[in-house]
């Protein structure tokens, strides 16, 4: 499927549901960054952009990139209201053909999955390279299928953390995984809706 085919999908795909007035961050984002200084970060798919709001709010630096244009203008606007336009850059990019320049002191990729064209372990390896020394790359990967997700395959398999990590191929000698764990916990749905889902988590630092 071609590019175009993705910008359609994901633009219908927000366009059909009201904006968020007020996106929530994921949660293993805010139990990774609690405590950690703020700094640069860019944001992998940010969607809704909860967690760019978030990591503003608490004087990260962020660059939020998102395929779909219509999620992207929505959480420009978003910040611009919450008097953080300074603190997020909002970008439109298909990262199946581009990436973000800059360096950063996080890279946050979650849930960055799609059905369409993409060398996910390409993405995530440039992601590693766009760290600064001392710095992580969080991806957090479903585990399991949610009840509201776009995606309902049934034979879908979920790679391990430690078998997207060896996909991702970051030499050992300048990165190292600190955490690489399948946790779960109850998540909450567009519509309300409940339900116990599996987080596949990889924590990756670069060390050099």
């Amino acid at each position: 499927m071609s590019s175009t085919d993705a910008d359609t999908f994901w633009n219908g795909l927000y366009a059909a549901r009201p904006a968020a007035a007020d996106p929530r961050p994921n949660a293993r984002l805010v139990e990774t960054v609690t405590g950690l200084p703020p700094g640069r970060v860019l944001d992998l798919g940010c969607g809704e952009g909860g967690d760019a709001l978030w990591l503003a709010g608490r004087g990260w630096r962020v660059t939020a990139v998102d395929i779909s244009a219509v999620a992207v203008d929505r959480l420009a606007g978003l910040a611009r209201s919450r008097g953080l336009g300074e603190q997020i850059t909002a970008e439109r990019h298909d990262l199946h053909t581009s990436f973000p320049a800059g360096r950063f002191d996080l890279v946050s990729a979650h849930y960055l999955h799609s059905s369409f064209e993409l060398d996910r372990a390409a993405v995530l390896r440039a992601a590693g390279h766009a760290l600064r020394p001392g710095g992580l790359l969080l991806v957090v990967d479903h585990g399991s299928t949610a009840p509201w997700s776009w995606d309902q395959d049934p034979d879908a398999r979920f790679p391990s953390p430690r078998e997207v990590a060896a996909g991702i191929g970051l030499d050992p000698a300048a990165w190292t995984v600190e955490r690489a764990d399948a946790p779960r916990r109850t998540a909450t749905g567009p519509d309300g809706r409940t339900a116990e889902v599996t987080d596949h988590v990889l924590l990756i630092r670069r060390t050099a």
